[in-house]
């Protein structure tokens, strides 16, 4: 699949990528040479294969979430070790922008 100078052009603009005219010819010819191998992948026969998301036979494990109650004087320990305090809790920096 030969792509064109301005499908190239569109690529480049939505990866953000500046390209040279030399870049351009040179990307181009191998995005084309990726799709070309791409269309023969869409030649092949999978009719009776089934989908797969995970080959390995990996498995995600989980846990319960077990919520730990403090007691008073862990709470006030813990909080001793903070840096800083606004209300009787932990103050940290913001996070978000």
């Amino acid at each position: 699949m030969q792509l064109t100078k301005q499908e190239i052009e569109h690529v480049a603009k939505l990866a953000r990528l500046e390209l040279s005219e030399e870049e351009m010819n040179k990307y181009g010819e191998q995005l084309s040479a990726v799709l070309s191998y791409i269309d023969q992948l869409q030649e092949v026969d999978t009719s009776g294969v089934e989908p797969t998301a995970q080959v390995t036979g990996l498995e995600n494990v989980w846990r319960d979430d077990v919520v730990d109650s403090w007691d008073n004087n862990e709470r006030n320990n813990a909080l001793e070790l903070c840096p800083e305090l606004e209300d009787g809790q932990m103050k940290v920096k913001r996070i978000l922008e």
